[in-house]
């Protein structure tokens, strides 16, 4: 008996030793990226390729990073909590896998889907592989260091890599904007948003004084970004959280009538000309930069196939599109997407995917926060959640987010999504070999 117990702490020593590791490299893969600092100029000028091998290696350094958070969250005595509801979880990549099956480009989409499974299993399993809240609030911190550390980094040192130039072909008028180690000054601005949400969380804690650092160097990179709809929508979410977790009424007018009420002025700019006006008339572009062109289009898209949808993430930057007559007409036929993450859900896997992805996205968080009250966990961390959570669904209306593999803010976003489940369900407890103990509230 002595030697099987000798055995259970040394596995379970080295499963300590082994999570924050992991923890730190999915942290930095989704932040820092295998091919940091990318030269645009080379790409758009289609000279050498800057990228190199860098898909290869970061299809192998994601799968490897994949392997070691399963082996690390399989060991986890709460591993049958992973990714709850799991149900809807299921049905939602299911569906995705039918819609792209009978898509165009089944191939293609049906890769696009995995990568997001996996993406989402990591997610999934993140908050496992720390052993408690001040483990999980030092990783976040060396984390978040690093992350801003490598992007003022490029800003100082390497600044035709990490500062968008004249030169690029596609977007020169970006010439002078922060971008750090990403490829755009949007994703740029987009990451020290949530830098500065962890800085927050950080300070809050007990990190004072490197919580106070991090939101101040994030905040001056996201300035510097020029990325205006970050910029805005800091203190515009610091707000919305306030009222949404102090006033108990105000969270589905927040969460659901604002998102509603946002795509509604947006997307009817773009089907109606009384909506034009109006937006006009309160002194907002009424035509989003240009998005509604490309809107226009996808609502011609979705009624031609509404309930299969055209596969995930599988309509944009096709040969039927960009192909297509409509380039005639209008210049939209080349977007990337549909720069709006509901419409796109709407678009590339019909009515049951959209509403699968309102379900995941909003109204499990929105029922997870319901249920808070009654839990005695960390009320730090539940604030950081939902903080990272309503700006995504906020800046949805504006940006494809939702599933988006290899996207470091899609990444948080679930985290926060299992998290605020995980801290409705279970309690942290400051046991250092487990960080929750399961409450089983409500079982699904």
């Amino acid at each position: 008996m002595e030697a099987v117990a000798k055995g259970r702490g040394n596995g379970t020593a080295f499963h300590d030793r082994v999570r924050p590791v992991v923890f730190l490299g999915v942290f930095l893969f989704f932040w820092i990226t295998t091919n940091p600092f990318v030269d645009l100029v080379q790409i758009e000028a289609g000279g050498s390729n800057a990228t190199g091998g860098s898909n290869a290696l970061n299809q192998i350094t994601f799968l490897a990073l994949t392997l070691l958070t399963v082996y690390s969250a399989m060991t986890h005595p709460l591993r049958s909590q992973i990714c709850r509801p799991q149900f809807l979880v299921i049905a939602l990549f299911s569906w995705f896998l039918i819609s792209s099956a009978f898509s165009n480009y089944p191939m293609d989409a049906i890769k696009r889907t995995i990568l997001a499974i996996l993406t989402c299993a990591n997610a999934g399993m993140f908050l496992l592989l720390p052993r408690s809240e001040q483990q999980f609030s030092r990783l976040l911190l060396y984390g978040t260091a690093i992350t801003l550390g490598m992007a003022y980094f490029g800003v100082l040192f390497l600044p035709m890599l990490s500062i968008h130039q004249p030169t690029e072909l596609i977007e020169p008028m970006n010439a002078g904007f922060w971008r750090g180690q990403y490829s755009h000054k949007n994703l740029a601005a987009a990451v020290m948003l949530m830098a500065t949400f962890f800085g927050l969380y950080l300070r809050s804690v007990g990190w004072k004084r490197s919580g106070v650092a991090i939101i101040v160097l994030s905040v001056f990179f996201l300035i510097h970004t020029g990325g205006k709809s970050s910029t805005a929508m800091l203190p515009l979410i610091l707000i919305l959280q306030w009222i949404f977790e102090k006033f108990r009424w105000s969270r589905w007018p927040i969460a659901v009538g604002g998102i509603a009420a946002f795509n509604l002025l947006a997307l009817g700019a773009a089907l109606s000309e009384g909506f034009r006006g109006l937006i006009a008339s309160l002194g907002v572009d009424p035509t989003f930069t240009n998005r509604t062109d490309i809107w226009k289009i996808a609502f011609d898209a979705i009624a031609q196939s509404p309930i299969l949808g055209y596969g995930f993430q599988g309509f944009w930057q096709t040969a039927d599109i960009t192909q297509s007559s409509a380039g005639l007409e209008t210049w939209a036929v080349k977007a990337f997407n549909g720069h709006n993450a509901y419409v796109d859900a709407l678009l590339t896997t019909g009515i049951p995917g959209f509403l699968l992805t309102i379900a995941l996205v909003i109204f499990v968080p929105l029922r997870a926060v319901g249920r808070l009250g009654q839990s005695p966990n960390s009320p730090h961390l539940s604030r950081l959640f939902m903080r990272v959570w309503l700006y995504v669904i906020y800046a949805g209306c504006l940006e494809v987010i939702f599933f988006q593999s290899g996207s470091p803010i899609c990444f948080f976003m679930l985290v926060s999504i299992f998290g605020l489940e995980m801290q409705s369900r279970m309690s942290l407890v400051e046991d250092r070999n487990v960080q929750w103990e399961d409450r089983r509230a409500i079982p699904i």
